[in-house]
């Protein structure tokens, strides 16, 4: 039996028909996954403005947080803790106030270790990457393609067993746990994004750069260091890019191999995460934009590429 009453009330949906139709949906459901995906991320910045430490109501704007956390000066956040309502005298307040700021100094230092590890993992994989790429690009041999598949594994592996099998290889090789161990772990997973963006570039090298080079009398090192590589500059700077955002954000691989004393952000955020503060939610921000930064920099250079392999020389 038909259920008439159902496709009636369906009939007068506002819905457009035909593929106008379909793609409504398909966008309404994009939208519906994007606020899905960023609306936490949303509310963790607005929440680094409140003028109140209990993050669960909304207060009012202010800076006290960014504030504090740059100068370091509890006296910035009185004001704001005497918002709770629990916290009535100025005694209490004060010592409050220097409780959250004594959170600071750890936080500013795994920042610091995180931009250490991610430079220098960065810089690595871009030699690495770059070369590789050329390598694979330029010449065949045997395994040739075994090798360019197995680049990709460190992409596809899970990080906990990544991180698992990586300590394995320290304690094994007797690499001391540090800075060292850190880097290392990074470069493994960060150089094959850098390789995979320049075997991009390459797919549309004309092979007459490199000959005509050559036929003017430079050496295949020259021709590649004078002609190859600035033409795949953009790729280089955009997987740089896509790398130094991973090692930035990256938790598992980091947690495995870390050095006694040494986090990086993420780690000591998860650490602070058992006594929260609203530090938390400013260096998150903070993190959150140098990381949109980094991405919207590596799309800028992608689109970049994919503009000079298009047009006409």
């Amino acid at each position: 039996m038909t259920n008439v009453s159902g496709n009636s009330w369906l009939s007068r949906l506002p819905i457009p028909g035909g593929m106008k139709g379909v793609m409504t949906l398909l966008g309404l459901w994009t939208g519906v996954v994007l606020l899905f995906l960023y609306l936490p991320i949303i509310v963790l910045v607005a929440f680094s403005f409140n003028a109140r430490e209990n993050n669960v109501v909304w207060k009012g704007f202010s800076t006290a947080w960014y504030t504090a956390f740059f100068t370091q000066d509890s006296k910035a956040l009185e004001d704001v803790v005497g918002n709770m309502s629990p916290i009535k005298s100025e005694s209490g307040r004060a010592n409050r106030a220097k409780a959250i700021v004594s959170t600071v100094p750890k936080l500013r230092e795994s920042i610091s270790n995180s931009a250490i590890i991610a430079v220098a993992s960065t810089a690595i994989s871009v030699v690495l990457g770059t070369g590789g790429a050329w390598l694979i690009h330029r010449y065949r041999y045997r395994f040739h393609q075994a090798i360019n598949t197995l680049v990709a594994v460190p992409m596809i592996v899970p990080e906990i067993i990544m991180g698992v099998s990586l300590l394995v290889f320290f304690v094994t090789a007797g690499i001391q746990l540090g800075y060292t161990s850190m880097i290392l772990a990074h470069v493994t997973f960060c150089f094959p994004y850098v390789l995979i963006t320049v075997q991009a570039r390459l797919a549309g090298l004309d092979p007459s750069l490199e000959e005509a080079a050559m036929d003017l009398g430079a050496t295949p090192a020259q021709a590649f260091r004078l002609v190859i590589l600035p033409y795949l500059w953009p790729g280089v700077i955009s997987g740089a890019l896509m790398a130094m955002t991973l090692s930035l954000d990256d938790f598992v691989v980091t947690y495995f191999c870390k050095g006694e004393g040494i986090n990086t952000l993420p780690i000591e955020v998860y650490n602070s995460v058992r006594r929260p503060t609203p530090m938390l939610n400013v260096v998150s921000t903070l993190l959150v934009i140098g990381t949109m930064i980094l991405v919207l920099l590596a799309e800028f250079f992608k689109r970049r590429s994919a503009v000079q392999m298009v047009s006409p020389r």
